[in-house]
């Protein structure tokens, strides 16, 4: 079986090259893997660090192609436009595989299924204390998502979505690809049309893979914005792709506002009592990471601040991403 294992990057020099190493230690064949490598227009040395990979080793089939800087649907859907494998795996830059990924695919696939993916935690990319900090945001059920596949299965089971998903290519010809509207949520579109058609996605313990947290506050306060902004904005075309989850921000951001004009203009115990529960929730949250840390630095005691500011940041995006919908649905039905 053919394998096209597709990567989709943009200015990606700082994370490409620990994931080029997990590509070359895979152990399934390369006679049977295709490499396909997208540069989204990429303005640092990614591009190069594709090619110069490329050059230097051999697979059944390999291709680099660039592309002006488009979202990441783009990418994906001209990945699969040009692969001549029997699956399509995406894997992100920011991403590492590990040796039996690929192998472990292919068993999965081989067994009957037609979509797979496994196991996905967050892992740091410097071992710091600020990166270990914004690995315990990420891995907390209270700062990231509740997306199953970030907990280990120990069975194979079904999911509604997964991550690096491996998909085969016939799949495509009756579901159709990426929507290339969505900026951020393409994959949750994507599944959901999947589970539309039929289509189960099976967790398969034995799928390993693992993706590397934001390195600064900045930027992950930042990918929680644009992440609650694309939720607002995909209501418009597939409300049915999110769970309640997704709009917990939401509803805490909405709580916050209303609260605070109630306290203005009527009463501030709804406020005080917000403030008092979330508090105490995000307190006990932390207490509980530190408790399962190893080892306690300094800079976890912004643990709660950082909480906060990653439901600030996703919940506002949300609301701005409902409000700018309406117009972003004219401008996008005009494009098509």
């Amino acid at each position: 079986m053919l394998i096209s294992l597709c990567v989709v990057a943009y200015n990606e020099q700082e994370f490409l090259p620990d994931l080029l190493k997990d590509i070359i230690n895979q152990d399934y064949p390369r006679e049977k893997t295709e490499i396909i490598f997208i540069d989204n227009g990429s303005t640092d040395n990614t591009k190069a660090i594709m090619q110069k990979f490329l050059s230097e080793n051999t697979f059944f089939n390999s291709m680099l192609i660039s592309i002006n800087r488009s979202n990441l649907a783009v990418g994906c859907n001209t990945a699969i436009k040009n692969m001549t494998g029997d699956v399509y795996v995406r894997v992100d830059a920011h991403a590492g595989i590990a040796p039996d990924f690929l192998s472990k695919t292919a068993e999965c696939i081989l067994g009957g299924e037609n979509v797979c993916g496994g196991y996905r935690p967050c892992v740091t990319h410097d071992d710091t204390p600020m990166q270990k900090t914004l690995l315990l945001a990420e891995s907390s059920m209270f700062g990231s998502s509740f997306a199953a596949y970030r907990r280990e299965h120990k069975e194979k089971t079904y999911m509604p979505s997964l991550f690096h998903m491996a998909v085969k290519k016939e799949v495509f010809d009756k579901c159709g690809s990426y929507d290339e509207r969505l900026g951020r949520t393409e994959d949750n579109e994507f599944a959901y049309r999947l589970r539309s058609h039929g289509y189960k996605l099976c967790y398969y313990p034995g799928i390993r893979s693992k993706q590397k947290v934001r390195s600064s506050i900045k930027k992950i306060v930042t990918q929680k914005y644009k992440n609650g902004y694309w939720i607002g904005l995909t209501l418009g075309v597939c409300p049915k792709c999110f769970s309640i989850f997704h709009f917990a921000p939401l509803a805490f951001v909405l709580a916050i506002i209303f609260s605070v004009l109630f306290a203005l203009f009527l009463n501030p115990i709804p406020l005080l009592l917000l403030a008092a529960a979330y508090l105490a929730f995000d307190l006990a949250i932390t207490v509980s990471a530190f408790v399962s840390s190893k080892n306690i630095y300094p800079v976890y005691f912004l643990l709660p601040f950082i909480f906060f500011m990653l439901h600030l940041a996703y919940g506002a995006g949300t609301l701005i991403g409902i409000i700018y919908m309406p117009v972003w649905k004219i401008r996008n039905k005009s494009n098509n």
